[in-house]
C-alpha cells in the first residue's frame, strides 16, 4: 500500500515538474520569437534610421558626376620628366582625361605630341578612353595652372607637376578620401603657416615648410603640387580671385599654390585633409630649390592676408591613412 502510495505521489512530482519545464521552455521560446521579430524589424529600418536608405536614382547620379577625375599637370621643359609622368599616371585606373598646362614661347612639338598620344593609347588598352589635350597659353605664368577650362568631363582635379610620381593605388585612394569631402583639397604635400613670434600680431606669419608638419604633426595647406580639388576653383581663381594677387604671382614667380589654399580655405571654412603617400620626386631642379625661398614664401602669406582681409587658412593634425597597405598608421 506504501509502495504504491509512494508512486503516485513519485509520478504528481514527475508530472508537475514536465508542466514546470514544458511552460518554462514555452516562456522562452516566446521570449526567444519576440527578440528575433523585434531584431528583424530594426534591421529592414536600420537603414531610414541611419539615413542609409537605398536611393538608386541617387546614388546613381552620385557615381555618374564621380566616375573619374582629370590630370592638370603643369610643366616647363623637362620633356623627358613628361614623358615619365604621363606615362606613368595614364595607367590609373579612374583617370579621365589629361590636361598638360603649357606656358612655353613655342607649341609643342609634333614629336612630343606623337609619343604622348601614343603612350597614353598603349597604357588604355583595356577598354578605358583617356583624353590628352594641351592647354596652351600665350602668357608665361604660374597662374595658368588654375585657368578654368570649359570642357572637362568630371568634377575631381588632381593637379600635379611635371616631376612628381605617386603610386596609381595612392592616387586612387587620394580620390576616394576627395568624394567624402568634395568642397576642400586633399593632397600629399602638407605645410603649415604660424604667427610670427617676433612681430606678435595676427598680421604676420611665417611659412612653416615640411620640417616643422613633421615636428608638430600640423598642417594648414597642402599644396597644388600634388592635390585633388573641385573644378569650381578654377573658375573662382580665375574671375574671382582678386587680380593684384594673380599680378603678384606673376611677377615673383611664386606662391600660386598657397593663393589656391587661401581661396578653397575661404570659401569652405574649413581645413584640407592630408592623405599618406609614398612621394617619388624625379625632377632636381624646381622653384623651392632656389635660395630665399622660405622667405618668399612667408612675404607672401602676409600679403595675401592683406588681400583677403584675414587669415583664412584653418590648422588640422588629421590625415589620411590608406590602413590596407599600411601595418603602423
Amino acid at each position: 500500500m506504501r509502495g504504491s502510495l509512494w508512486n503516485r505521489r513519485t509520478v504528481q512530482r514527475l508530472r508537475q515538474a514536465l508542466i514546470s519545464t514544458v511552460g518554462s521552455m514555452k516562456i522562452k521560446l516566446l521570449l526567444c520569437c519576440c527578440i528575433g521579430f523585434t531584431l528583424i524589424a530594426l534591421a529592414s529600418r536600420a537603414s531610414d534610421f541611419m539615413g542609409w536608405t537605398n536611393h538608386t536614382a541617387a546614388l546613381e547620379r552620385f557615381s555618374d558626376s564621380r566616375k573619374g577625375y582629370s590630370i592638370v599637370m603643369n610643366t616647363w621643359k623637362r620633356y623627358d620628366l613628361l614623358k615619365q609622368s604621363i606615362s606613368h599616371y595614364s595607367r590609373c585606373p579612374r583617370l579621365d582625361s589629361i590636361h598638360i598646362v603649357w606656358s612655353e614661347p613655342s607649341p609643342p612639338s609634333d614629336s612630343l605630341r606623337k609619343f604622348l598620344y601614343h603612350i597614353v593609347q598603349l597604357n588604355t588598352r583595356d577598354g578605358r578612353q583617356v583624353e590628352l589635350k594641351f592647354d596652351i597659353n600665350t602668357e608665361d605664368s604660374l597662374n595658368n595652372r588654375f585657368k578654368e577650362i570649359k570642357d572637362l568631363r568630371t568634377d575631381a582635379i588632381f593637379s600635379i607637376d611635371d616631376d612628381v610620381i605617386f603610386p596609381c593605388p595612392s592616387v586612387e585612394f587620394a580620390f576616394d578620401v576627395w568624394q567624402s569631402a568634395s568642397d576642400t583639397m586633399v593632397g600629399f604635400v602638407p605645410r603649415m603657416h604660424w604667427v610670427d613670434p617676433i612681430k606678435g600680431d595676427k598680421n604676420h606669419y611665417i611659412y612653416g615648410g615640411w620640417w616643422s608638419v613633421w615636428w608638430t604633426g600640423t598642417y594648414s595647406m597642402v599644396l597644388s603640387k600634388a592635390a585633388f580639388f573641385h573644378k569650381k576653383y578654377l573658375s573662382l581663381y580665375t574671375n574671382e580671385m582678386p587680380a593684384s594677387i594673380r599680378e603678384f604671382i606673376t611677377k615673383n614667380r611664386n606662391c600660386e599654390d598657397i593663393a589656391m589654399s587661401f581661396l578653397v580655405a575661404n570659401a569652405t571654412g574649413a581645413p584640407p585633409i592630408w592623405v599618406k603617400g609614398k612621394i617619388f620626386e624625379i625632377g632636381s631642379t624646381g622653384i623651392s630649390s632656389l635660395g630665399g625661398h622660405s622667405e618668399k614664401r612667408t612675404h607672401c602669406i602676409d600679403r595675401f592676408v592683406a588681400e583677403f582681409g584675414r587669415m583664412p587658412l584653418v590648422p588640422t593634425s588629421v590625415k589620411a591613412v590608406d590602413s590596407r597597405n599600411i601595418w603602423f598608421w
